[in-house]
């Protein structure tokens, strides 16, 4: 049997919060002729003593190249197409690429793989327009005490940013993802790191000098996670019921921001972050819009 004749199975369990996990069962066959092909692929960049680079014999690259470094070679040829399949069959639309886990890869079994990646949670924004209105009005209301005869210094935008934000937060409800909150504790656990670095010091060393550890450090940005994704969805909502555009003009003019000269531009110029800042843009614009409100 070929491996075109051998399927790939796999099995879909959904979390309440939205949290996906697809298990791959890989035909042995299929693994093995896989690996056949990676191996001859990383053949080509092996170079081995006595040999031209490219030219070595298989067992003799085998024995240069890691098991790890195989079987990732291996499942990059097999996942896309397996995720694909998954996709389509059990027609979701993941948020986020998945993190693949090895579950099981034993010599001549099939394997299991584990992919977990989450959609789109349900968003209940409620009353939100009506508790800003309430906000709005209490802090038109001024009435001297204690002897104060002036009125209170008007908010600065960011302070009027800071009470709608609030409102957001409190009037809505949303399970964020679990694998949305681990993306982005690990970006942040990352960007940590490089400060540090930069810094010449250890993340350990660094955590021991304000009095945490990776884990209490680890439960600190889930929290704050999972109030900055509830924000972000939040407002994504709030712009879609809004029906809120954004210009390829303004968009332009976004990416011009962050870039040096014409050539960085070019290079920042994809649609994939287009997509991405025309997303932000229309998240600002429905803050702005609520904050104009108070």
């Amino acid at each position: 049997m070929t491996k075109a004749d051998q399927q790939i199975d796999s099995v879909l369990a959904r979390e309440a919060d939205g949290t996906i996990q697809i298990t791959f069962k890989i035909p042995f066959a299929v693994i093995k002729s896989s690996k056949e092909e990676a191996l001859a692929e990383l053949a080509h960049d092996t170079e081995i003593p006595g040999f031209r680079k490219g030219r070595a014999p298989i067992t003799k690259v085998k024995e240069r190249i890691s098991e790890s470094t195989l079987i990732e070679k291996t499942l990059a040829k097999l996942l896309p197409k397996a995720l694909g399949d998954a996709i389509t069959k059990f027609s979701i639309k993941p948020l986020i690429y998945p993190r693949f886990e090895l579950v099981s890869a034993k010599e001549d079994e099939d394997w299991q793989i584990r992919a977990t990646t989450c959609e789109m949670p349900e968003i209940k924004l409620g009353d939100y327009q009506n508790a800003i209105a309430s906000t709005a009005k209490v802090g038109s209301i001024w009435t001297p005490d204690k002897g104060k005869s002036e009125k209170p210094k008007e908010k600065t935008k960011e302070e009027k940013e800071q009470e709608v934000i609030k409102v957001l937060i409190s009037t809505s409800e949303v399970n964020v993802p679990r694998p949305l909150i681990d993306e982005e504790v690990d970006t942040r656990l990352a960007g940590l790191l490089e400060r540090t670095e930069r810094l010449g010091l250890s993340l350990e060393k660094y955590l021991a000098s304000i009095g945490k550890t990776p884990e209490t450090l680890r439960g600190e940005y889930q929290v704050q996670a999972r109030e900055a994704l509830k924000l972000d969805l939040v407002l994504s909502r709030i712009a879609e019921e809004k029906d809120i555009k954004v210009s390829e003009t303004e968009i332009d003019a976004a990416l011009k921001e962050n870039a040096a000269d014409e050539k960085s531009f070019e290079n920042l110029n994809t649609p994939e972050r287009r997509r991405l800042i025309a997303s932000i843009l229309k998240k600002r614009s429905a803050l702005d819009s609520l904050t104009s409100l108070l």
